[in-house]
């Protein structure tokens, strides 16, 4: 039987935040409407909340979720730095049956919370894109995979194969790969329609100039790019994902502001799952009282686009952020109170408030 519900209180989507109420049918969006104004129809249930589209993991290491134990207390480097940095010996000596049960199970947990698409770099060449699609067979999550060639020089013929099974490339850095690396990446992946993106200023600034040469897609981190950085990024109209979390447990702190300031589209994603529990709602209440502490607050509605908008512009989806009659968005109910909806939904929301009604059309928009 399709669930029907009524949900009475706020909507916040792309279009920002209004009241008034949502007829969700099937999982979709049927009728909206202002407060007070829904007509009453048999076999509904009418629930009060906020209604919003279903969120995004913008940046994800899941092959390091074979790693439950806390990180060592040492430098960042010493953990993710290829070939022998901690995590690329983990991944060498764990069985392939391991990793693709560790990523099954971080995925599982990002549908548990309502998450539909995530963006992971994952490594270990062709046969680590293979093991991730064979971790999302039977997830609903829409995965965007991008990989990364291993060998040095570059072998083409690997990279093609990495092609046929990935979304794009997703590169370490600029200070780990030589111009003419990315360059060829970055010319691979637009031959064949895919996407280019690489992590940048991470550890330490590096010249603007060097990772915007060639233009990725997508930028991740720039914890110490300066003002004048971003406003090329901006101005180049790369989007931006910060991982809030996994900078600040090497202390570097992600000001959010400086990108707002200076209009950079910013994403949010959760980083390597060793470090962290891919959770786009921890993300988003860590990233607000971060700014808060520092004394550079971010208005909430930011953040809420980051994780429910930006990310669905930038998959080429915007109308999944969008909830209107109709649409292909899929809503997401939580059970929080209708004032000031964005301040609930990034600092309040947790899985547990999410209503789940009865199945709609099976999967996840692609």
């Amino acid at each position: 039987m399709v669930d029907r519900l009524l949900v009475e209180g706020a909507i916040l989507d792309a279009d920002g935040p209004r009241t008034g109420y949502a007829r969700i049918e099937g999982g979709r969006i049927v009728e909206v409407g202002a407060t007070g104004t829904a007509p009453k129809r048999a076999g509904t249930r009418r629930v009060r909340g906020i209604v919003v589209p279903s969120p995004v993991n913008a940046h994800t290491h899941l092959g390091d979720a074979i790693s439950a134990r806390e990180p060592p207390r040492v430098g960042l480097e010493e953990v993710v730095r290829p070939p022998h940095g901690l995590k690329f010996r983990l991944l060498a000596e764990t069985p392939r049956p391991r990793k693709v049960a560790a990523m099954r199970r971080a995925l599982a947990r990002m549908e548990r919370e309502g998450v539909r698409a995530v963006v992971d770099f994952r490594e270990e060449g062709v046969d680590g894109v293979a093991d991730l699609r064979a971790a999302a067979r039977r997830s609903a999550l829409r995965v965007v995979a991008l990989g990364r060639p291993l060998a040095r020089p570059l072998d083409f013929s690997e990279v093609d194969a990495l092609l046929s099974a990935a979304d794009g490339i997703g590169l370490s850095s600029q200070a780990e790969e030589g111009p003419d690396v990315r360059r060829a990446l970055a010319a691979a992946c637009r031959a064949r329609g895919k996407r280019y993106a690489l992590h940048a200023s991470e550890a330490t600034r590096e010249p603007v100039d060097a990772y915007l040469d060639p233009r990725p897609d997508l930028l991740v981190h720039l914890t110490r790019a300066t003002p004048d950085d971003l406003a090329a990024v901006a101005a180049a109209g790369v989007p931006v994902v910060a991982c809030v979390r996994s900078n600040a447990l090497w202390g570097r702190a992600n000001d959010l502001a400086r990108f707002v300031e200076a209009d950079v589209r910013l994403l949010l994603g959760t980083d390597n799952a060793m470090l962290h529990a891919p959770s786009i709602w921890r993300e988003l209440e860590f990233a607000y009282v971060a700014q808060r502490l520092a004394g550079r607050p971010v208005d909430p509605l930011v953040l809420f686009r980051a994780a429910f908008v930006e990310p669905w512009t930038w998959l080429g989806d915007p109308e999944q952020a969008r909830l209107v009659p109709g649409g292909s968005a899929i809503p997401l109910v939580l059970r929080l109170p209708a004032e000031d909806p964005a301040y609930q939904v990034v600092t309040r929301a947790t899985e547990h408030l999410i209503l789940r009604p009865a199945t709609g059309p099976a999967g996840a928009p692609r």
